[in-house]
């Protein structure tokens, strides 16, 4: 009999420590990086309102974990069974369930990038948009009319342009242009600062005004120590009533009114639009193009210069003059002969 009985608890013990290393095994699994997908990546989409058991299905099935036991498990050591977020998720390498766990509950979704360069139109904004697979361009420019976002800023806005700011953008899958454009006007707000404001309201110059000055030295240079400098002469021009004659502003019109073929002819520079700045003095009605932080800062901080004119060296950079005679000296180096050898 005691015999038995001492077999029998050695029994018991085989099977309790075998169980306790079921459970330990169990345990540690949820910490072991698992990866059950062919391929580069995979994908899991959450929608809003998945109970959890159906989220461990949906990883077990595109093989992020191991099985729903392991994610199950992996929750419940985490304690977030509550915090888990709707989305899309991308999933590229070997992860642990107690990753896997985390990522989804700190809501670390799929994002897309989508880069505005500097200068671009919001018609040019909305190809761009419709490009990278985002959506139509039609839903963009529907979007990016929506002056409510700006009316406290530019009550006169007819549309956002300028004031959609050039930056890239990491998206999460399903995002409408409307969340973009509103992602794009906050960036503007934090880049026009207290600061910017200051400057521009010292100056005697509105949002629209700073902003539309801002998109003119944009589109007239890409050389950071430059834009102070072309700031300055389109100052002096207005300071003493001289037309500005900026050819971006001649581009833009003739975009608007679908007439642009890529080329700027003498004949352009008289076509009747208030953006004309060859026919019609001051600044023109609003913004041609989208500026950044350092235009935005060189249109309220111009450099302390005299010049009145400059023309293009044809390696991005600009020669600067005071009078119109070193204009047209430069005018004839820099254009007229300059093309001449080049025949």
């Amino acid at each position: 009999m005691k015999k038995l009985l001492a077999a029998a608890f050695v029994v018991a013990l085989i099977v309790g420590s075998l169980a306790a290393y079921g459970a330990k095994r169990l345990y540690d699994r949820a910490d072991e990086a698992y990866r059950g997908y062919e391929g580069g990546e995979v994908f899991v989409d959450i929608p809003p309102g998945t109970p959890t058991a159906e989220i461990g299905r949906r990883l077990a099935a595109a093989g992020v974990v191991r099985d729903e036991t392991t994610f199950r498990l992996a929750l419940w050591r985490s304690g977030r069974d509550r915090g888990l977020q709707a989305g899309k998720y991308r999933f590229a390498a070997p992860l642990s369930a107690m990753a896997v766990v985390d990522a989804i509950a700190d809501g670390r979704v799929h994002l897309l990038p989508i880069t505005f360069p500097e200068g671009l139109t919001r018609r040019e904004m909305a190809e761009r948009y419709e490009r990278s697979g985002f959506g139509s361009s039609e839903a963009f420019l529907a979007a990016s009319a929506r002056v409510d976002l700006v009316a406290d800023l530019d009550p006169e806005a007819v549309d956002l342009e300028g004031y959609l700011f050039p930056e890239t953008y990491s998206l999460p899958r399903g995002a409408t242009a409307e969340d973009l454009v509103e992602a794009m006007v906050a960036q503007f707000r934090r880049t026009f600062d207290d600061d910017l404001r200051a400057k521009a309201a010292a100056r005697g110059l509105g949002v629209r005004e700073v902003v539309t000055l801002a998109s003119l030295i944009r589109r007239e240079t890409g050389l950071d120590e430059e834009r102070p400098v072309v700031s300055a002469v389109f100052n002096n021009r207005l300071d003493r009533g001289m037309l500005l004659q900026c050819d971006p502003t001649v581009i833009y019109a003739l975009e608007l009114a679908g007439l642009y073929d890529g080329n700027l002819t003498r004949e352009n520079l008289r076509f009747d639009s208030p953006y004309n700045t060859y026919v019609y003095p001051g600044l023109p009605p609003g913004p041609i193009g989208a500026p950044n932080g350092d235009d935005l800062g060189a249109a309220v901080a111009p450099a302390d210069v005299s010049h009145l004119y400059f023309v293009s060296r044809n390696d991005g950079s600009h020669v600067f003059a005071d009078t119109l005679r070193e204009h047209n000296r430069n005018v004839r180096e820099y254009q007229i002969e300059y093309f001449r050898r080049r025949r």
